[in-house]
This record gives C-alpha cells, structure tokens and sequence, in this order.
C-alpha cells in the first residue's frame, strides 16, 4: 500500500474517532458526509474499531429508530485517537513548513521577475 493510502486512511479514522468523541449520535451517513467516504466504508471502520476495543456501541434511546446507535469511544478508543491526533498534528506542520517554503521561493521568484522587462534584461541596466 502506498504512503499515501496509508495517509488517507490515518485521516479518515483520526476524523471518525475525533466525529465520534464531538457526537456520539452522529450517523453512519453524517460519518460519511463529514469524512468523505461512502457509508460502507464507515461501516467497515466502525466494525474494526468496535472489534479492536476502541469503539462501542450503546442504542441510542432518543431514537424513535431503534436501530441506531451511539458510538462511544473507550478508553482504548481514547488513546488511539491521541495518538492519531499526535501524527496528524506532526502531517500538518510539515505540511505547512513546506508551503512555507514553497510560498517564499515563489514571492522571491516574482519578485525576481518583477525586475525584468519584458524582453528579460534588468530593470537596472
């Protein structure tokens, strides 16, 4: 599997942990809209997290739908999502480190060319 993939699926289950914690209520189809993956998917995620401890699952009594569910994160479920948290924390500032230094070399790029008439001789000649 490509680091990429690998990426993607760390983000969609750090999201659907961090979701979960907000709202316990939350739907398979709201998981689904927020994380932007299909309802199956989310399925299968949650199913996993229930059989590796992190999850629960409680009937959601408000529910005039009996069938639905409210997830709640364990104490393993907890730990897990600090841990995802800490790893998508440390993704994003490399992230924007290296925007950082994409946006300055294209300002020192500009500026460069701002120098520049448009046959390409210096301004200053």
């Amino acid at each position: 599997m490509s680091e990429v993939q690998d990426r993607a699926r760390e983000d969609a289950r750090y999201r659907i942990l961090r979701l979960i914690e907000e709202k316990p209520s939350i739907s398979q189809r709201e998981l689904s809209q927020h994380v932007g993956i299909s309802v199956g998917a989310i399925n299968y995620v949650l199913k996993a997290f229930v059989d590796k401890g992190l999850v629960k699952l409680g009937n959601f009594s408000a529910s005039k739908h009996k069938h639905r569910y409210a997830y709640i994160l364990t104490p393993k479920g907890v730990a897990e999502k600090s841990s995802l948290t800490r790893r998508f924390l440390e993704l994003k500032v490399a992230e924007y480190e290296a925007l950082k230094a994409e946006i300055k070399a294209l300002e020192a790029e500009v500026s460069h060319g701002a120098n520049r008439d448009t046959d390409g001789n210096s301004k200053n000649d």
